[in-house]
């Protein structure tokens, strides 16, 4: 990361050099960072649209070579119907910590996707059966495929339900779930029937309203609640934060823009009531699951540090490969 001026990354370059066995490794060392208090909190800025939003997330990273790191997303749920465009656009920013100089800009959905699922896969690994076999996924979209991938990567995942409104959709992932990842799998007639049987569940949708009903998840099941990004996404059954044990990517981002916000507003949590954010269990100040028969539910709005140790991940693989555009901003 010494040549000059900026690299530009677009989408295709940035997974060229981002595996998600490497992803994973990198979230989790960066979870593990902030909980050790080696990472600063992240800021997050978010406008809405009409059809949309966008949102910025910001972060500093003082490792190796101190680096801010912040990511616009613009997210349109429409977008595919309406505009054969993906509902997430966006870009990453790394910019030298000394001196402000942009050192790269790159394409932010892959890093997104993976990311995301990264994050469900390190809360796994601490909140979830070590034996779980079965999951089930809410929402068969991009995200959905992440996110069973990623559980493949640290669970013994034999089978999955999955859910849709989206009837063609979920038979879609049923195909590629028995085609590309050799795992038994079958579309299941609404979310109470998907997850019935599962010891891990994901919902991964756009909904603004609930779609995880409390009384439909079964004691020991890990419930990873990924698609509530902003206030008005909403996945999750409030009566559900009150039979779990609650972990969160961040505190006050979740009371703000996720499903425990919801929970709150309900009077069926309090901030108090969390159990932990997922750096202090990564970091060992505080345990993950302990019990077989508890619920565990991990709410995951998607945090700086996240889009920050995978932005650095690829900057150092680009640039020892000599992927990408240099450009000078200044000339």
């Amino acid at each position: 990361m010494q040549a000059s001026g900026t690299l530009l990354l677009t989408r295709s370059d940035v997974a060229r050099v981002l595996t998600l066995a490497d992803c994973i490794a990198a979230v989790e060392e960066g979870f593990r960072c902030e909980g050790e208090g080696r990472i600063q909190p992240p800021s997050i800025l978010g406008v809405r649209a009409p059809s949309g939003g966008l949102h910025v997330k910001a972060g500093f990273l003082g490792l190796d070579r101190p680096c801010i790191v912040a990511k616009a997303n613009a997210n349109f749920p429409d977008n595919p119907r309406r505009h054969g465009l993906p509902t997430i656009q966006g870009v990453v920013l790394v910019v030298d910590a000394d001196n402000g100089h942009p050192l790269a800009i790159m394409d932010s959905i892959e890093i997104t996707v993976q990311r995301t699922g990264a994050a469900t896969a390190v809360a796994a690994r601490y909140l979830a059966r070590r034996a779980s076999t079965a999951a089930a996924i809410i929402g068969c979209g991009v995200q959905g495929r992440v996110q069973l991938r990623s559980l493949l990567e640290v669970l013994p995942i034999e089978r999955a339900a999955v859910y849709d409104v989206d009837g063609d959709a979920a038979a879609r992932f049923v195909t590629w779930a028995r085609d590309d990842l050799r795992i038994r799998a079958r579309a299941a007639e609404s979310v109470a029937d998907a997850v019935r049987d599962a010891d891990v569940v994901v919902t991964c949708t756009s909904s603004e309203r609930v779609v995880l009903d409390a009384a439909d998840v079964r004691p020991g099941v890990m419930v990873a609640a990924v698609g509530a990004d902003s206030e008005h996404k909403w996945e999750i059954d409030p009566r559900l934060f009150a039979r779990s044990k609650v972990v969160v990517d961040n505190l006050n981002q979740c009371a703000t823009i996720g499903d425990l916000h919801h929970a709150i507003e309900r009077c069926a949590m309090t901030r108090d009531a969390v159990h932990a954010d997922l750096g202090s269990i990564v970091a060992g100040k505080r345990p993950g699951r302990s019990d077989r028969d508890e619920i565990t539910l991990f709410d995951s709005t998607g945090v700086a540090l996240q889009d920050a140790v995978t932005a650095l991940h690829v900057l150092r693989r680009a640039a020892a490969q000599q992927l990408g555009v240099r450009f000078d901003f200044f000339a």
